[in-house]
């Protein structure tokens, strides 16, 4: 199977042209006819593809204003308006701006604009509510600290062909790569607590989005002890051992986060079942002797060969017949292709590490790394995680 290269690596070329193929001449037909202004001028005129012509210029002009759409997404959360409005009900333009300090026109657009986005709702008597699309994110931390933090992918994205021509973990030097500073450094055990306390906040208020999936798709309490591979702060930990009572969870993450990851079992009454063990699960064995592993947005972090790297260690730690759940969003999701290759490609190329994947790719990891009976659990949202279960050979 052909690889692309690795990020930050050098690109593959061709030696020689690419063979054409007998589907290119009715491509290319169809690219003159669509790119043709007088065909464009028919189709809008013809009732029969006028709705056509309509939803695909819409479509174009969402790809054009997609980032500006992301940005009153991001000046709603800041604002903390979806809290506000779930908590006191719909309010004035004018109160608005005034709780927002902010001119009443300023206020006015960003409602407007959240109310064209479905975020917002116009309610009776010149008042502004929740819409369909941001009473989700009201009370919902993790989705609004994601939404938050990509305010440093937006600054990467300033300049695409920078971050493109700059490439991955060799000139990861942006604002998300900062963000995530594991990332950059051949060395992450080393890095002290306060380096590693952002992204650590951000995956235990974003953990419960991938927890609630796993929990549904996969029933814990038949297992005796738990090892969740770079667990982070022992939020997925926590939620694991309420819902199996009778489970032993171990965390192994970087030495700070673990060291984290033990206070929040202590202050959960969970210690007598909880632990947390630091180390790079690059370079140290990871404790044995587990029945189950989890790897919980883990993988797509890293190219494929640190993934085959960590999937072996994995194994080994796993008794004979342990199964191990990987849970991330994949690429080629159905309903959900963006995501994949258009959001997470970019996201971690700018972050400096890993590369979206499909089922295909980890199945064919999972493999190489000696794992065997590979299969997808059903989960209720995809686009959040798709999960796999594998298991070691007894």
């Amino acid at each position: 199977m052909t690889r692309a290269a690795a990020p930050g690596s050098a690109p593959a070329l061709a030696s020689t042209p690419a063979r054409p193929h007998w589907s290119d001449a009715a491509f290319a037909w169809r690219d003159r006819l669509l790119a043709s202004a007088g065909f464009h001028r028919w189709a809008q005129a013809f009732a029969p593809t006028r709705w056509v012509a309509r939803r695909r210029a819409a479509q174009v002009f969402d790809v054009v204003a997609g980032f500006v759409y992301s940005q009153v997404l991001l000046a709603c959360v800041q604002l903390g308006v979806f809290e506000l409005l779930l908590a006191e009900g719909p309010q004035t333009a004018a109160a608005l701006a005034a709780r927002w300090q902010m001119p009443l026109d300023a206020a006015e657009r960003l409602l407007r604009a959240a109310v064209s986005l479905r975020l917002l709702q116009h309610r009776p008597h010149g008042r502004f509510g929740l819409g369909a699309l941001g009473a989700p994110l009201a009370g919902r931390a993790g989705l609004a600290a994601m939404v938050e933090h990509h305010a440093a992918l937006y600054r990467d994205l300033a300049d695409p062909l920078a971050l493109l021509r700059r490439g991955g973990p060799a000139g990861a030097a942006g604002a998300l790569a900062d963000y995530w500073p594991y990332a950059g450094t051949e060395a992450p055990d080393s890095l002290p607590a306060d380096r590693l306390a952002a992204y650590s906040s951000l995956m235990a208020a974003s953990q419960p989005l991938v927890a609630e999936q796993v929990l549904q798709a996969y029933p814990l309490g038949r297992h005796r002890r738990l090892l969740d591979v770079g667990g982070g702060t022992g939020a997925f930990a926590c939620l694991a051992a309420q819902a199996a009572p009778a489970l032993q969870v171990q965390v192994f993450d970087l030495p700070g986060v673990a060291a984290a990851a033990t206070a929040r079992f202590e202050q959960a009454g969970l210690a007598g079942r909880c632990t947390a063990v630091g180390g790079d699960f690059f370079r140290d064995a990871l404790p044995p002797g587990a029945d189950l592993a989890t790897l919980l947005r883990v993988v797509h972090d890293h190219d494929d060969a640190r993934v085959l790297r960590l999937l072996r260690g994995v194994r080994e730690a796993l008794v004979p017949g342990g199964r191990l759940l990987l849970a991330e969003p994949l690429a080629d999701t159905p309903g959900a292709q963006r995501m994949g290759h258009a959001y997470f490609g970019l996201y971690l190329l700018a972050m400096g590490r890993g590369e979206p994947r499909s089922e295909a790719r980890l199945r064919e990891l999972l493999a190489e790394a000696g794992f065997i009976g590979v299969r997808r659990l059903p989960t209720a949202l995809p686009l959040q995680a798709s999960a796999l279960l594998a298991k070691t050979p007894v």
